[in-house]
């Protein structure tokens, strides 16, 4: 039996699938990752972007975070890739019970996902860090400078978790929670070195572990099973045979 034949049993034989995802999952839509050779880090900038992206940064220099922000983070018109499309699918077959991601892109949500802890935030909400009022992501892609509340003319922020600010509890209760009561966790397209998101793996208490990513991580003496390929092409493969 091959990777891809062990793990389509193992989904099959699963009734609480929980995905763990990271930026490797949006890349095969055309969303650069961090870390790769083509990621935003070996871009050249003034500054790296985990400056750039930082709280301070955003606090003192806000025009220039937001030229940025909407050249690179604002990836509006990329669609789900074969990976949010097979998650999909196994939600709506009652296997798959949460999708965890790392990503703020939406396309679990465009792919058709329900439930998903989106650990990082996501582009699509926006709010006044004033009066509370929120703001479609349009109103940030389509403006320059520095986005106001027209209501107050506080800044308008997006609803993304910046380098020094902390996840939401509630969104890690969720995805702590789901993890921890998964029978089958497949971790796909990250490379686990991100705190503290990739310290939710050890919550996991159930059958089997599966990890698919196209690097090595620290976590791959752990897995019960390591797969080296495209995730769309591995998850849409396992879940083909599946009817909806």
């Amino acid at each position: 039996m091959n990777d891809i034949e062990t793990l389509r049993h193992w989904v099959e034989e699963s009734e609480n699938i929980v995905f763990f995802g990271g930026a490797g999952v949006s890349t095969e839509s055309g969303i650069p990752d961090f870390r790769s050779q083509d990621g935003l880090y070996h871009q050249h900038y003034d500054l790296p972007p985990e400056t750039i992206l930082s709280h301070d940064y955003f606090m003192s220099r806000t025009q220039e975070f937001y030229r940025f922000y909407r050249d690179k983070m604002l990836c509006l018109d990329v669609q789900p890739n074969a990976a949010h499309l097979a998650l999909a699918k196994l939600e709506r077959l009652g296997k798959l019970k949460a999708v965890v991601t790392q990503n703020i892109d939406g396309l679990h949500q465009k792919a058709g996902s329900q439930r998903v802890y989106e650990l990082h935030g996501s582009v699509y909400r926006n709010y006044c860090m004033s009066c509370g009022a929120s703001y479609p992501v349009e109103k940030i892609a389509a403006g320059e400078g520095i986005p106001r509340c027209p209501h107050c003319g506080g800044i308008i922020k997006p609803d993304v978790v910046l380098y020094q600010e902390g996840l939401d509890q509630r969104t890690i209760r969720g995805a702590v929670e789901s993890i921890a009561s998964a029978d089958l966790l497949i971790v796909g397209g990250t490379s686990l070195v991100v705190y503290p998101a990739a310290g939710l793996l050890e919550y996991f208490r159930g059958r089997h572990l599966v990890l698919i990513n196209r690097d090595a991580t620290s976590y791959d003496q752990r897995a019960d099973l390591v797969i080296r390929q495209s995730i769309g092409g591995v998850l849409e493969a396992a879940c083909a045979h599946l009817e909806t």
